[in-house]
């Protein structure tokens, strides 16, 4: 997973896709953890479009995103939101989130 700017953020965020958004800042021992997890996960849904960013470096999204603690994950579509979480729980926790998102956006014909 590569570090974006916030430049990067906001482009991808807007785009017709799944993003996928990890929060941190470098001195969190829980945030390294949840990392880790997430890039597990991240290998089964290669298709999501995955960034992180250290909120020391974007408080004023982070006050309008209301993100309230590290690590945190913030799923987009176009633009919007279509989840954010705190709690990783585990590398299940997060495919099943995943599997639910991925179900919800792909329409069938």
């Amino acid at each position: 997973m590569k570090d974006w700017t916030k430049n990067q953020l906001l482009e991808e965020i807007d785009k017709n896709q799944i993003s996928v958004i990890y929060f941190y800042t470098p001195m969190c021992g829980t945030c390294q953890v949840a990392k880790r997890m997430l890039e597990v996960t991240k290998e089964l849904y290669p298709k999501f479009h995955y960034g992180m960013l250290d909120v020391n470096y974007i408080q004023e999204i982070a006050m309008k995103w209301e993100i309230e603690s590290v690590p945190c994950l913030m799923i987009f579509q176009s633009g919007q939101i279509l989840e954010k979480i705190y709690a990783f729980h585990s590398v299940e926790h997060l495919f099943q989130l995943f599997h639910h998102i991925q179900s919800q956006t792909t329409k069938t014909p």
